[in-house]
């Protein structure tokens, strides 16, 4: 092995990270968790869930009306929805977990077609509406309609 007199001059490797590395990953980093962000959906779900949920509901009740041969109503207002059914003359509330009164999700309100603060349909014994009905629900800036025709058919969308 040869001895230098001189000594070694060798550079010693350098260890770490520049600072334009760390920024470069850091930037990634950020980037890669705000698509993360963008591609969460919104936690309250989407409003055409809620509207096909409204939508399966009303159908059932009308379904509950065939089967049941008698009248069931659903009413809708800004807050929320629910069923009645006609008992001893008067219109109560139904207990069904299905047809419960319902709120409507957090930031979602409804405009009935009706003088704007509770509209009410009813459903007869042969599934038919005594009229139609047009519930529109808005949900930041987005709307979706559902529609009850007169012959108790419930679509979304008009």
């Amino acid at each position: 092995m040869p001895i230098s007199a001189a000594g070694s001059k060798r550079r010693v490797s350098e260890r770490g990270f520049t600072l334009i590395e760390l920024m470069v990953v850091v930037t990634i980093i950020g980037l890669a968790s705000a698509a993360v962000v963008f591609a969460l959906p919104d936690p309250r779900g989407r409003l055409a869930d809620e509207a096909a949920r409204f939508a399966t509901r009303t159908s059932a009740a009308r379904d509950l009306a065939v089967v049941g041969a008698k009248p069931i109503s659903v009413w809708v207002s800004q807050g929320g929805y629910g069923f009645d059914e006609r008992v001893d003359g008067a219109w109560v509330a139904m207990a069904e977990k299905p047809l419960r009164v319902t709120q409507w999700g957090k930031g979602t309100h409804a405009l009935p077609s009706g003088d704007g603060t509770r509209d009410r349909i009813l459903f007869d014994s042969t599934g038919g509406t005594d009229r139609p009905l047009d519930v529109t629900l808005e949900r930041s800036g987005q709307s979706v309609v559902v529609h009850v025709g007169n012959d108790g058919k419930v679509r979304i969308g008009g």
